[in-house]
């Protein structure tokens, strides 16, 4: 396998809940153009469907090898980097970026052998704010304002060509032989969810909601981009107070000495 198709090869596009078929052929299509064959998809509308295999225009290993799965996380399994494509500013605070930032920082990752995600929401609504939110950076087309909405194939295309220039044009960043890859999103959402359960058993939220904390803190530690020891002490850290938290509540005993 040479250099170039395996950068290719940790790069997946993953399309979210697509109502129509053809443009999971066209989007196939387009970025079997461009090198690359990894496609996930999830909650497709409809999928096998000849109008798919009739766009995808021979692209059809691309269809053939696409994962289907219920849910963003599911897709996102072993992925370290997601970068969610959107037409417009959405609720979510996330950093924004172009379509060749995104090329040159999915490159670098893939090159440090770390697996990338690049995902497009549904033709009508886009990705939902929860969707936006498993993604470490949101990438916008900069298209005009007053029609400023992309055939999802289309946005693809135009991603799928960014990373094809970039891997032409660009030199990849040495590997260091020391440097711990970033846990990947089944982890993360591991993570996410002790954190939650912790806030819950400390009384962090004292009666408030606690959806816009949760979010702020996703997208600190999405930046931040923990490897698997750094989350496994933070794990460690979580266990402790909530058994303090237990301890000060009445339901365990301390042991001697605490």
């Amino acid at each position: 396998m040479s250099a170039e198709s395996d950068l290719a090869a940790r790069i997946r596009y993953v399309l979210v809940r697509t109502s129509h078929p053809g443009n999971i052929g066209s989007a196939a299509r387009a970025i079997r153009t461009m090198g690359f064959d990894r496609m996930a998809l999830v909650a497709p509308h409809r999928f096998p469907d000849q109008e798919a295999s009739a766009l995808a225009a021979g692209a059809d290993d691309v269809l053939e090898n696409a994962t289907v799965s219920e849910g963003l996380v599911d897709a996102l399994a072993g992925t370290s980097l997601a970068l969610g494509l959107s037409a417009r500013r959405r609720g979510v605070d996330l950093e924004e970026i172009t379509p060749r930032e995104a090329a040159a920082r999915a490159l670098a990752a893939a090159a440090r052998g770390e697996q990338v995600a690049l995902v497009f929401g549904n033709e009508r609504t886009g990705l939902e704010n929860e969707e936006l939110a498993r993604c470490h950076a949101m990438v916008r087309i900069p298209s005009v304002d007053d029609f400023s909405s992309l055939n999802l194939s289309q946005a693809v295309q135009v991603m799928a060509y960014e990373l094809r220039v970039a891997s032409l044009g660009e030199v990849a960043p040495p590997v260091r032989a020391d440097a711990e890859p970033p846990a990947d999103a089944a982890q993360m959402e591991r993570f996410f969810e002790h954190l939650s359960q912790m806030l819950d058993d400390i009384d962090f939220h004292k009666g408030r909601a606690p959806t816009t904390i949760m979010l702020r803190l996703r997208k600190l530690f999405q930046r931040a981009q923990p490897d698997e020891r750094e989350l496994r002490v933070m794990h460690g850290i979580f266990a402790d107070a909530q058994r303090m938290a237990q301890i000060a509540s009445g339901k365990i005993k301390a042991s001697k000495g605490e």
